[in-house]
């Protein structure tokens, strides 16, 4: 059987590497949460409330009521945790994506891991195998995110701080259970949302590669994030809707005043009230926000790592 030279990232395909890719994922994750979160702010008040008519009356209230720092509420949940999550996406993909490499190679002898490109449906299985694994996190710290943005403002509050938050959820919601609210519509929606993320980023990376017929090194940052930030407006096409059902299950009351018994209660009162609507609401400042926040995790996270390999 012949063998081709594996490139530096197929030899280092170990401990050190998953490190790298580790670190990388979470510089891109603290780019995308201090580029992301007067966004995210407003889509989930869009998301969980009727009050506002647009994305810039929510915005515009936000700032009047509360104050420009009001954009920033709940950020040093998501600042650690969305570190740590990213972190996980990129490490859990680059591991799936090697082991479907030398699967691959194993069944093909002209198959060169690290050099020979996997097919698209497998590298949306790697960003799906990325986002389920990432859930396990992301559930939690979501739910304390949005609870510590849906909050009232001021002297009404509800949650002093995230710990705060995370010790009440867990009381009132009968422990762990509570904290973990929503966890089943967010493995849905993370499945979907990260397969699509990477399978989209790759595709354009691939394509640019062929096309231009230099080393995925040599693509330039400005590409990086260009591409990247077409994957994010591809992430939340694919899957807002999971993410509308998860928001309105993580910001409903607890006991006799809970609205929505399960996940497929909560899809079909939104059917009823607000029809196919209803799963898009807020759609329009999340895709404003995916362009930079996602071209910006890529191009860090991708530049981080040819800077530490």
């Amino acid at each position: 059987m012949g063998e081709a030279a594996p490139n530096a990232d197929a030899v280092e395909g170990g401990g050190l590497q998953t490190a790298k890719e580790l670190f990388s994922g979470a510089a891109g994750g603290i780019a995308q949460v201090l580029i992301g979160q007067p966004f995210d702010i407003v889509k989930v008040r869009l998301q969980t409330s009727n009050q506002y008519s647009s994305a810039f009356t929510a915005a515009a209230s936000i700032w009047k009521n509360e104050g420009p720092l009001a954009f920033y509420k709940g950020t040093l949940t998501p600042l650690l945790g969305i570190g740590a999550c990213v972190s996980i996406q990129f490490g859990a993909f680059h591991s799936a994506r090697r082991y479907l490499e030398s699967y691959n190679a194993s069944k093909d002898s002209s198959f060169v891991p690290g050099t020979s490109q996997l097919g698209y449906g497998e590298y949306y299985a790697a960003g799906a195998f990325a986002g389920v694994a990432n859930s396990v996190i992301s559930g939690p710290i979501e739910h304390v995110r949005i609870r510590l943005q849906t909050q009232p403002h001021g002297a009404a509050r509800l949650y002093n701080g995230p710990w705060d938050c995370v010790r009440k959820l867990m009381a009132q919601g009968g422990g762990v259970s509570g904290l973990y609210r929503g966890e089943a519509v967010t493995i849905l929606r993370e499945a979907t949302a990260y397969g699509m993320w990477f399978l989209t980023f790759e595709y354009l990376m691939n394509a640019d590669v062929r096309r231009n017929r230099i080393d995925r090194k040599e693509v330039p940052s400005y590409k990086i994030a260009f591409y990247g930030g077409l994957a994010g407006e591809a992430l939340w096409l694919a899957s807002y809707p999971f993410d509308v059902v998860k928001s309105k299950m993580q910001t409903d009351a607890f006991g006799s005043a809970q609205r929505y018994k399960t996940m497929r209660d909560c899809f079909a009162q939104t059917w009823r009230a607000e029809g196919m609507r209803g799963f898009w609401k807020g759609i329009g400042p999340t895709l404003l926000r995916a362009m930079p926040v996602s071209g910006g995790t890529f191009a860090v996270a991708e530049m981080t790592l040819r800077a530490i390999s």
